[in-house]
């Protein structure tokens, strides 16, 4: 099994450091277009080995997409990130050339390759990703709800003053400012979070996720990597045993939800093949307009992308 990760700044890093450290990959090749810069984080990560009792192989390439070949997964993590002030949609136009040069010369390489995309605006360049490699659309996610709906259990847990581990919840729609989070479907150990927290109270905590990417930009003046990095490697895992998880990521929906032609987080199958299956929910009203609205706001932003040959 090997994984290659494109970017070797603080989330692919971070991918690669978790990913080796678990043990669960033969070779992870950490590629960046920086001299230098994937093969002594590399090396540094391959130090840490002997510590941890993983045999994982990490190599640093710079620039080399060969060393990537015959990846069954790839992650693409490269791009500029948020700085303050930025939101996500401010990096279409740079991001997404971006995206579409690695997308080509990754999928030349690794034809049968999965792609997981960490990149922002992360909807439009899992979309990009998607029309570059023109592959099946199972083959191609992005990491979105996964990371979300930690951070909804984080501020949750602080406010109810329990375990995160024992929340449950899904959070849909793009990654940003319009995600839509499901109050009716999330709980503690199986106890509907109406028994803990009124919706109104609910949607002060939903304000927190939603504004959790962005107070950690304030603080630190670039993207979250810890927290982001530990999402991905939760879909890999998925992938890598089978496992048939079911946790929500930026997915092309083609009808389903009354959707079409765009990449936007839902519930699926995670295992071996990818996308395994969309799961439908029976939405309400109010939730369906607010993703319909999610939608249209990840359309929005697709229409920029009329300057790249797709």
């Amino acid at each position: 099994m090997k994984i290659t990760i494109i970017g070797a700044g603080n989330i692919g890093a971070s991918c690669a450091s978790l990913l080796a450290k678990i043990d669960i990959v033969e070779e992870i090749v950490l590629l960046d277009i920086k001299e230098k810069l994937a093969e002594g984080k590399s090396l540094d990560i391959s130090q840490m080995l002997p510590l941890v009792g993983s045999n994982t192989h990490v190599i640093g390439i710079t620039n080399d997409y060969s060393k990537s070949k015959n990846s069954e997964i790839i992650i693409i993590t490269c791009g500029f990130p948020r700085k303050p002030g930025m939101s996500r949609d401010d990096l279409v136009n740079i991001n997404a050339k971006i995206i579409h040069t690695v997308t080509k010369k990754s999928i030349y390489f690794s034809p049968n390759a999965k792609f997981i995309i960490v990149s922002n605006p992360l909807d439009v360049m899992t979309y990009v990703c998607y029309k570059t490699a023109k592959i099946d659309s199972s083959r191609v996610m992005g990491m979105a709800g996964i990371l979300d709906s930690t951070r909804y259990r984080f501020f949750l847990s602080k406010e109810l003053n329990c375990s995160p581990h024992d929340i449950q919840t899904l959070l849909l729609g793009g990654h940003g400012e319009t995600m839509v989070p499901l109050y009716r479907y999330t709980s503690i150990s199986g106890i509907p979070i109406i028994e803990f927290l009124s919706k109104e109270k609910n949607q002060i905590i939903i304000e927190k996720t939603k504004n959790g990417g962005g107070e950690i930009i304030n603080l630190l003046g670039t993207s979250a990597w810890i927290a982001p990095s530990a999402s991905v490697v939760n879909m890999v895992k998925a992938i890598i045993k089978n496992s048939k998880r079911i946790l929500s990521c930026s997915v092309f929906l083609n009808g389903e939800y009354n959707l079409k032609n765009v990449y936007l987080g839902v519930p699926v199958v995670l295992g071996k093949y990818g996308i395994e299956k969309i799961i439908e929910l029976q939405l309400n009203k109010e939730e369906m307009f607010l993703l319909k609205n999610s939608a249209n706001h990840i359309k929005n932003m697709m229409k920029k992308l009329n300057n790249i040959n797709l």
